[in-house]
């Protein structure tokens, strides 16, 4: 009986059908990326420092140009490790009292300014930006500062919660439903974000956005991946995350143009409603629809694309099979990414390359970020980075496989990462240079991931265990923004150490994954299990059709 990469060896493996859903499909890859990323320009700290009534009415008296406003009236200036100070500490004076000069005015209080008392921002904080953010409207600076990394971690820890039970809804109810679903809840989530009224209701959107923005990406992923043939199966499984790169660098742009935090997140959020026509131009998973015994609809698809390629039905194509020996349908459990003991050690080693990935890329991303003279050219040319990073992975994935770009790209990462230690911060463009090949090493570890993750699983479990395994990658990003900062409190390299740590460790434990060039995807168990063999004992056989029967 024929299988389905069988039909689409026929029909078409990316035929024009295929190519039009591919590009639908990227639409949402690029959604994802303010989401995961936005945090930059939602997020972003402008200089400030305290609002002190009196100030301005003293300075437009005196004539003052504002460098000669903050240089009389803001402790710590001109000091590069007095930052606290200007930024969230004020003289205890009274501006208004009519004995200050218009000439270093705090000269008739105190002969020395350092032995004038300081005290916490009291009346607020004055910005220095044309724009808004976060941090601007809801003052997220000084003591509040750690809310900004709770916002960013509140969208990761949305990823974790969804992957908790978005992936067995894609393999329960099918891949289709699932990203209708979720997009609807992702676009009006972030809307509600957009028109939040304070802190913390735009805390429980975000959390809400990213539980469901996941599942849209992955459903899109693990759709396109599952209607094409095994020859073209890596090939849009890598431009699909390129979509998501370009999602990065159209976010610079929009941010650009949109300075405001509430506009800029509408702007991101009303185009994804359109998902929803995703109804009529998408199919589902012919894979999942056999997997669930629904061989009727799996052929009509199969049919369609035919037609649309311009191709004529196979012959056979009716008694199409996922060569399963049961005839029960498979339904997805926790327990089968555990069942044999290569799923037990793939899910393991699956679950340590994801978080570390995690930790890794974001932590890059927030290294580049503190040194950032240009917030928008800055995060521009930094995502331009991972554009070579997909071209590396085509060129090299189909004449070196998966395993060995992926442990080389890890190791690369985690090397980069202990280099940086030992050069100078006076060596600005050397420190930039070295750290773009970290971003680079560790960008081709989170596009092959995801087609290595999906490779080792059967279709049954394919959408779990992808969601699974790469829910680490969410823990990783729940903790990365303060882990990083409060290791930088205790020496500033610190946190290159952890990545380096990482991603050298995370290279050396991908080599003990199987290798799936040019491998059929397993549809059942027994398959996954036996991607590491050459050969399989017949009583095996009895045993894990046993266990996979519900």
């Amino acid at each position: 009986m024929p299988t389905v990469d069988d039909v689409l060896e026929q029909v078409g493996e990316f035929g024009w059908y295929q190519k039009r859903v591919f590009l639908t499909l990227c639409l949402t890859s690029a959604a994802l990326a303010p989401i995961y990323l936005g945090i930059v320009f939602l997020g972003f700290s402008p200089p400030h420092h305290c609002r002190s009534p009196g100030v301005s009415e003293l300075s437009q008296r005196c004539g003052w140009s504002p460098a000669e406003e903050l240089n009389y009236t803001v402790p710590g200036l001109g000091a590069a490790d007095e930052a606290f100070l200007r930024q969230c500490m004020q003289y205890e004076v009274d501006w208004n009292q009519s004995t200050l000069g218009c000439v270093d005015p705090l000269a008739s209080l105190a002969a020395n300014r350092s032995h004038l008392p300081l005290v916490p921002c009291q009346h607020g904080w004055v910005y220095d930006t044309p724009g808004s953010s976060i941090v601007t409207e809801f003052d997220l600076v000084c003591a509040d500062a750690w809310k900004v990394d709770l916002f960013q971690s509140c969208v990761n820890l949305g990823f974790f919660l969804g992957s908790l039970g978005i992936g067995y809804i894609a393999d329960r109810f099918g891949r289709k439903l699932c990203l209708l679903l979720t997009s609807l809840v992702m676009a009006l989530s972030g809307v509600l974000t957009a028109v939040s009224p304070d802190y913390t209701s735009m805390l429980l959107f975000r959390l809400l956005q990213g539980m469901v923005s996941k599942g849209t990406w992955m459903s899109g992923y693990t759709l396109i991946t599952e209607c094409v043939g095994s020859g073209y199966r890596r090939t849009v499984a890598i431009l699909y995350q390129v979509a998501f790169t370009v999602g990065l660098l159209g976010l610079s742009w929009l941010a650009y143009a949109i300075p405001h935090w509430r506009w800029l997140q509408l702007a991101v959020s009303l185009p994804t409603f359109f998902f929803l026509l995703y109804y009529w131009c998408v199919p589902e998973s012919p894979r999942w629809l056999l997997s669930q015994k629904r061989n009727t609809q799996a052929i009509k698809i199969m049919s369609h694309i035919a037609r649309k390629n311009g191709k004529s039905p196979p012959a056979d194509l009716q008694i199409l099979s996922l060569e399963e020996d049961g005839t029960d349908k498979q339904s997805p459990s926790f327990i089968d990414l555990f069942r044999t003991p290569n799923l037990r050690k793939h899910t393991c080693i699956l679950m340590y390359i994801w978080f570390s990935c995690a930790v890794v890329y974001q932590g890059l991303v927030m290294h580049m970020g503190a040194t950032s003279r240009n917030i928008y050219l800055d995060f521009f040319f930094s995502a331009l980075v991972e554009l070579p990073a997909a071209f590396i992975i085509l060129v090299t994935i189909d004449r070196a496989g998966r395993i060995y770009p992926l442990a080389l790209s890890s190791l690369v990462a985690g090397a980069a990462c202990l280099v940086m230690l030992f050069i100078s911060q006076d060596q600005r463009w050397l420190n930039i240079a070295v750290a773009c090949l970290g971003r680079m090493g560790i960008t081709i570890v989170l596009q092959m991931i995801c087609l290595v993750n999906a490779e080792l699983y059967p279709t049954f479990i394919r959408s779990l265990g992808v969601m699974v395994c790469s829910a680490l990658c969410d823990v990783g990003g729940i903790f990365t923004p303060f882990m990083v900062f409060r290791l930088m409190e205790i020496w500033q390299a610190l946190p290159l150490v952890l990545f380096g740590v990482l991603g050298l460790s995370a290279g050396g434990v991908t080599l003990l994954l199987p290798e799936t060039k040019g491998v059929a995807l397993p549809e059942t168990i027994q398959d996954a299990e036996n991607l590491q063999r050459k050969a399989k004992p017949k009583e095996n056989t009895v045993y894990l059709q046993v266990q996979t029967r519900t």
